[in-house]
């Protein structure tokens, strides 16, 4: 039996799809994330892959076989026009070049799933001055300089966004929902994935990563907090909404409990004032998300008990999934049909995933990448971390230290340096001059 298109997008896709006029999809990496977008997007009628951009050809060209593309119709690609040809035919490009990509005529959109700040930085660049909307998987270069990147996309008149399915895009359908049906936001976040574990290294997860067909230091980053950590922050930097404490409360709140705990300290919680950003580590909330609400109106607060939301004066809207990359495509069909962005990010950022000592570290080391056993993200204010002279998690890969750092200090730009002949860094700076004097001008 087939069953009539409830989405409006569907069906718009669906159009698409019969006219023989797909969106176009160009997407750079094919790990773990890129993988999953090459096999969703094969799922999806009115989207198709157009390219992917890879520097380890085999990777993409694996991802590709698993979705289901036939090995003659995936054609290797040195340059833009290449790419435009292989597409022309109904083929699926790989290429080493990112550059390339974003300079293909024939693709409509770019999904960045690098997951290197600088890396993805610089292919926006192109992408945007290519005319292309992009949306942004990336959310270390987001949180790092997304709003730069939103500004320039901006300017040349196309869409920057960060991905739906990610639980700062799933917590921001949340918070926009509650707004628009004029609830107060008191706090919204995520449940922690995996047990927390701050000093975590990815020799101990070896065999747990491969058991669940991960890269190890992909796992840790999840397991010692930086994602969360880095999530949050995106929240923060898309609604105003703040860490209420350094490193926020995470307390062990159950699903049930989250609309009792993640309150006021005056009403029996945690925080110090509404409108935080948090994370629980409590049973039944991972791998959702949540926005906890109230109504200043007695009766709309009795009829959200009696419609078994809460008990008040406290309810939490939960959304029990986020499906990661299944749903980015969905950012990019937005983006390309609607010129809609599903998040981006504010002017003059709130908070800041700044970057901790895993270890003792020696003068001189030079960062590697996060999830490994030197460093890992830690949330606070955008003025706390001012404060401190604390390097952004996003400026860390390839940072030098340049001062002995004790486990569990901050890096500092007293005590490390980060690369400054990376663009990411070059942009950072300038943002950061800016929002001093913003922050000077408004006394934050």
């Amino acid at each position: 039996m087939k069953i009539a298109n409830v989405s409006p997008l569907v069906a718009e896709l669906a159009v698409r799809a019969e006219a023989g006029r797909p969106v176009t999809v160009g997407l750079a990496g094919a790990g773990q994330m890129g993988t999953d977008l090459v096999v969703q997007l094969s799922r999806m009628p009115g989207l198709r892959l157009g390219a992917v951009a890879e520097t380890d050809i085999p990777r993409a060209i694996d991802a590709a076989l698993l979705a289901g593309h036939e090995r003659a119709r995936i054609v290797e690609a040195g340059n833009a026009s290449a790419i435009d040809a292989a597409i022309e035919q109904d083929c699926l490009a790989v290429t080493p070049d990112l550059t390339a990509l974003a300079a293909a005529g024939r693709i409509d959109v770019v999904i960045d799933a690098t997951g290197n700040p600088n890396v993805g930085t610089a292919f926006a660049l192109e992408a945007i001055a290519h005319g292309k909307p992009v949306v942004m998987l990336n959310i270390e270069a987001d949180i790092t300089i997304g709003r730069y990147l939103h500004e320039q996309a901006r300017k040349a008149g196309v869409v920057y966004t960060g991905a739906a399915g990610d639980e700062p895009a799933a917590a921001l359908e949340l918070i926009g929902f509650a707004q628009s049906i004029g609830l107060d936001i008191v706090c919204a976040g995520k449940g922690k994935n995996n047990p927390l574990k701050f000093d975590a290294v990815p020799a101990d997860y070896e065999d747990e990563a491969r058991q669940r067909n991960m890269n190890a230091r992909m796992l840790v980053e999840f397991v010692d907090g930086s994602k969360t950590m880095i999530e949050m922050v995106a929240i923060a930097n898309c609604t105003g909404l703040v860490p209420d404490i350094p490193g926020m409360h995470g307390p062990a709140a159950t699903r049930e409990e989250l609309a009792s705990v993640l309150v006021p300290k005056s009403q029996g919680g945690v925080l110090s004032k509404t409108g935080c950003v948090d994370y629980s580590v409590g049973k039944g909330v991972a791998p959702g998300v949540f926005c906890i609400v109230a109504s200043d109106h007695p009766r709309l607060a009795e009829r959200m008990v009696d419609l078994k939301v809460g008990k008040g004066p406290f309810f939490t809207l939960f959304r029990p999934y986020h499906l990661t990359s299944l749903e980015v495509p969905l950012s990019a069909a937005r983006a390309v049909l609607h010129q809609r962005a599903d998040m981006v990010p504010l002017e003059h950022p709130v908070a800041e995933a700044v970057t901790v000592a895993k270890r003792d570290l020696a003068a001189g080391e030079v960062l590697g990448r996060i999830g490994e056993t030197q460093y890992r993200a830690f949330a606070m204010t955008a003025a706390q971390a001012r404060h401190a002279h604390a390097v952004p998690l996003g400026l860390a890969e390839g940072a030098k230290v340049t001062k002995a750092v004790k486990a569990g200090q901050y890096l500092t730009y007293e005590n490390c340096v980060p690369d400054l002949s990376l663009i990411v860094t070059q942009i950072r700076k300038r943002l950061d001059q800016s929002d001093a004097r913003f922050a000077a001008a408004h006394v934050l």
